[in-house]
């Protein structure tokens, strides 16, 4: 279930444990997750987030222009929506505050992974990004991926996405 611009799923509560794959680009496309210091920043918004609106982040994956992110509800009151609304708004609010220009572009996408579809292939899907664009050659030596949960060595091996 792959959701355009700029609506949701009609139809979807989006409530309860769903895994959602998420991409938002930067305003304007700008290469601002270049700087280490505006990952560090967006990372502990995403920390906060994913404790207040109860979701794990599985994986994440910084490009310089826009965010991968793998993540599922935790309890029956987690809510995809309220998670993207609040996540984008309180990194925005912090990046905006500190550099007075705007973080996100509007609208994102999302898809709500169905049951036929793996977590591992997700994984794999945002982990390749960095070595498919030709940033490194493997996943380990690119800085900006991650998960909340797991370790990334555990998650790399998994995957068996590089080696």
């Amino acid at each position: 279930m792959i959701t355009n611009n700029p609506g949701h799923l009609k139809g979807f509560s989006y409530s309860g444990r769903h895994r959602y794959s998420l991409t938002f680009c930067t305003s304007a496309r700008r290469p601002l997750f270049a700087d280490g210091a505006v990952v560090e920043m967006v990372v502990r918004q995403l920390v906060r987030t994913a404790s207040e609106e109860q979701f794990s982040v599985i994986a994440y994956c910084f490009m310089p222009d826009h965010l991968h992110l793998l993540i599922e509800g935790t309890s029956d009151d987690s809510n995809g929506k309220r998670f993207i609304t609040q996540f984008k708004r309180c990194s925005g609010s912090c990046y905006s505050q500190e550099r007075q220009e705007t973080l996100w572009r509007r609208y994102g996408f999302e898809h709500v992974l169905g049951d036929d579809e793996t977590t591992l292939e997700v994984v794999r899907y945002i982990f390749g990004n960095p070595v498919r664009a030709g940033l490194v050659s493997t996943v380990e030596e690119y800085p900006y991926v991650g998960s909340l949960e797991s370790e990334l060595e555990d998650l790399i091996e998994a995957g068996q996405l590089s080696r």
